[in-house]
């Protein structure tokens, strides 16, 4: 069983100087349907509060568990925020430019401004605060993981408002990811406006829906 995550990073950072030290994640980035939502997070230096260490990467926690956490965390950490790219952005920009932009906003959106990022494989151009991007950093850094609760719920949430509207797809079930049924229910009823029509998968079906009606007529 691999180590849960730790804060080995962020004591580094504040030995160099820093002392608001933002963990940064995404979730979504994958899906075919729905927005990308980053998370920051920054952790109180001073104490430790004990379900710290039930933390962990979000896709290695069941719901309930990363539900009770996402309300601890929010309610906890000395800052929370959170940015949302909707799949039209997604489909303007590009998948990799747009979960950066999720990510600046979540930063902008902390009610207090880190002195150092610290971002899940990514790093974030033309942003002017020190920052690294660090590989697996959901699975070593309690910042980051915790970011990586925060935006897994809160597109958990979307995902189950977007099933509301449409109830067709199953999203509050596979929340927008490519499994057989989303994908079955694609080809039955084509893209719904929540969809990513970059995507491989969707562009196809969506190519598809929409010259088969023309077949034949004349």
């Amino acid at each position: 069983m691999s180590q849960p995550p730790n804060l080995d990073w962020e004591k580094r950072l504040r030995l160099q100087g820093y002392e608001l030290i933002a963990g940064i994640d995404e979730a979504g980035r994958g899906a075919l349907a729905g927005p990308v939502v980053a998370a920051a997070v920054i952790l109180p230096s001073s104490s430790y509060p004990p379900w710290l260490k039930l933390v962990r990467d979000s896709k290695e926690i069941s719901p309930k568990k990363r539900e009770t956490l996402f309300h601890l965390i929010r309610e906890e950490a000395v800052s929370v925020g959170v940015g949302i790219v909707s799949a039209q952005i997604i489909d303007a920009a590009n998948i990799l430019k747009a979960t950066q932009l999720a990510m600046k906003q979540a930063v902008e959106k902390l009610p207090r401004q880190p002195h150092f990022l610290i971002i899940d494989r990514l790093t974030l151009p033309h942003c002017p605060i020190p920052q690294e991007g660090i590989t697996r950093g959901d699975k070593l850094c309690l910042s980051i993981a915790c970011a990586s609760i925060v935006a897994k719920v809160t597109r958990d949430h979307i995902m189950e408002e977007l099933d509301e509207i449409h109830p067709d797809y199953g999203f509050a079930k596979h929340k927008g990811y490519g499994t057989r049924r989303h994908v079955s229910c694609l080809q039955q009823l084509g893209p719904s406006p929540s969809h990513r029509l970059s995507f491989a998968p969707v562009k196809t079906i969506a190519v598809s829906y929409v010259s088969s009606p023309l077949e034949g007529e004349g």
